[in-house]
C-alpha cells in the first residue's frame, strides 16, 4: 500500500536515497530518523540533551504537515551513539512526553553518518 500523502523536509538526501521526512498513510503518520540537523549543520555537537530537543522540534514540524502534533505520537524510537547519552536524550524525552506517555524504544551504540551526531529519533502517530 503506497502512503496517502508524503512530506519533505527539503533535504538533498530525500530524493538521492529516497525517502520522505514523514509519510501518511490513512490516521498514521511515519516520521523517518530525524538528526538534529539544520540547514545542513549539525546542532548542539556533545549533547545529547540538545540534539533530542531539535530533533523533537523537526519532528513537530513534519507532523503538523499532516495535521498532527506531538500529542498524537503513540510510538517513539530513540538511537544513541553511546550509551551515556541516555540521561540526557531520556531527560529531553519526559519533559515532552510525561504526559502523553507513548512507547519507547532507546538503542545505544550506534554509529551515524555523522559521528558528531548523538542522537536518531523515530516516531509513529495517530490521530482519528
Amino acid at each position: 500500500m503506497a502512503a496517502d500523502k508524503l512530506i519533505s523536509s527539503g533535504g538533498p538526501w530525500e530524493s538521492v536515497v529516497g525517502y520522505s521526512r514523514a509519510t501518511v498513510t490513512g490516521p498514521f503518520v511515519h516520521v523517518a530518523g530525524t538528526t538534529a540537523t539544520v540547514d545542513g549543520k549539525l546542532q548542539h555537537e556533545g549533547d545529547a540533551y540538545g540534539q533530542t530537543k531539535v530533533a523533537f522540534g523537526i519532528i513537530e514540524k513534519a507532523l503538523a504537515q499532516a495535521g498532527h502534533s506531538l500529542q498524537d505520537i503513540i510510538r517513539i524510537r530513540i538511537y544513541l551513539a553511546n550509551e551515556s547519552d541516555m540521561d540526557g536524550a531520556g531527560k529531553a524525552n519526559g519533559e515532552l512526553f510525561s504526559e502523553i506517555r507513548p512507547a519507547l524504544t532507546m538503542l545505544a551504540g550506534l554509529r551515524f553518518i555523522n559521528p558528531q551526531m548523538l542522537v536518531e529519533i523515530e516516531v509513529d502517530s495517530y490521530k482519528q
